[in-house]
């Protein structure tokens, strides 16, 4: 069963829960768990359809309960999202409940289709092998799986730093004995520079990865994957926008030379103006 204390939303419980994690609700909270299975509150997510993200509302087919609690005792609850840009377009949850515990144990598209759209823009700044982990890695944690999230994790954060070694390797002065016999934070501190600022002061980022494989529960790793997701998120959030500059540069220079080009032809004798 979850330890969440907070209670979940509608689109908490749709889209970011993973299949078979239980949460109870208390006896005060019946219209939070109404909720779930009646309220058409909008949940902006991505439509696998459209390819981007809609407005969903909930298509309800059957009696909705006069009873806050009308939800609880043994039964299942079947949830249909229709996109607002296209009512053909759904998502289909399965709730089991057990008096005021509550679990979805069946889904369509998968969690990994609904939480992998907002992170392609990273395959331009990532290799193919790394975007393949880090999918791999939230794909994991969709499903209830921590430990294993945190492996992927830690391996891409691996990666980004070797890739500034490998840079910063050929400087002038660069010492790679001390380099070499550092720990991983003392590496991050020497590449400063190399690396994107958010990674260098965020540097203990790797500790906790680390312990996520060898110490922490399944459960404390899933709490804590949305926070090192982000921080990863960020750190190629800089690469993408050093990535849009240096193709600024590049398309401006090019503009210029070509207007260049241009006015000493037009300069040049014997041609017209």
């Amino acid at each position: 069963m979850t330890a969440q204390t907070t209670v979940p939303t509608k689109k908490e419980f749709c889209i970011d829960f993973p299949l078979y994690e239980q949460f109870t609700f208390a006896e005060g909270q019946d219209h939070d768990g109404w909720n779930v299975f009646y309220s058409q509150e909008p949940i902006d997510t991505y439509c696998p359809e459209c390819n981007t993200h809609s407005i969903f509302h909930q298509h309800i087919i059957s009696d909705v309960p006069r009873y806050l609690d009308g939800w609880v005792g043994s039964k299942r609850h079947h949830v249909t999202l229709k996109c607002s840009r296209d009512s053909d377009h759904r998502l289909y949850f399965l709730f089991d409940v057990e008096g005021r515990t509550v679990q979805k144990i069946g889904q369509y598209p998968s969690l990994a289709d609904l939480n992998t759209y907002d992170v392609r823009q990273y395959s331009a700044v990532l290799p193919k092998e790394d975007f393949k982990e880090f999918t791999k890695a939230i794909g994991l944690a969709a499903h209830g799986v921590g430990v294993g999230s945190f492996v992927y994790l830690r391996r891409i954060f691996e990666n980004l730093v070797d890739a500034a070694y490998q840079t910063a390797k050929n400087d002038s002065g660069w010492d790679d004995d001390a380099y070499q016999k550092s720990r991983m934070a003392d590496r991050i501190q020497l590449l400063m520079g190399h690396l994107p600022e958010f990674l260098v002061e965020n540097r203990s980022m790797y500790k906790i990865l680390s312990q996520g494989i060898h110490e922490l529960t399944e459960n404390e790793c899933l709490a804590a994957f949305p926070v090192l997701k982000m921080g990863i998120e960020l750190v190629l959030d800089e690469k993408l926008a050093v990535a849009a500059k240096q193709q600024k540069l590049e398309q401006a220079k090019k503009a210029i030379h070509g207007l260049v080009s241009k006015a000493g032809a037009e300069n040049r004798p014997g041609i017209s103006g």
